[in-house]
């Protein structure tokens, strides 16, 4: 059975860092590319950044690039998604993904920036 099971959402004030997980199980995490995406209220899903199978390729949405840090540890089937200098309109529910496809999702975790 797979499982994509996020934590690490909470409430921060803006400037403030978050590192969010996603702990893997049922699929072999090393032949997948990962994705972190976010979805906020009364707006669609959309990607915030994804690293390749072996971690040596990450791509990233123009608004996080250079705040927002994708990373996996392929020994542990975890991916983190390390969220620095946090603004209000980061707030969304972040959501895991990935597998055959893009086929898995995992239930998300919400991140709160306000003061």
């Amino acid at each position: 059975q797979v499982q994509l099971v996020e934590s690490g959402g909470g409430l921060v004030q803006p400037g403030g860092s978050l590192r969010l997980s996603c702990a893997v199980s049922g699929f072999t995490l090393s032949s997948s590319f990962m994705n972190w995406y976010r979805q906020a209220p009364g707006k669609g899903r959309e990607l915030v950044a994804t690293i390749s199978g072996g971690g040596d390729s990450a791509g990233y949405r123009d608004s996080v690039k250079g705040r927002f840090t994708i990373s996996r540890d392929n020994a542990k089937n975890t991916v983190y998604l390390q969220m620095n200098s946090l603004k209000p309109e980061d707030t969304a529910v972040y959501y895991c993904n990935g597998g055959s496809q893009g086929r898995y999702w995992g239930q998300g975790t919400q991140v709160t920036v306000s003061s």
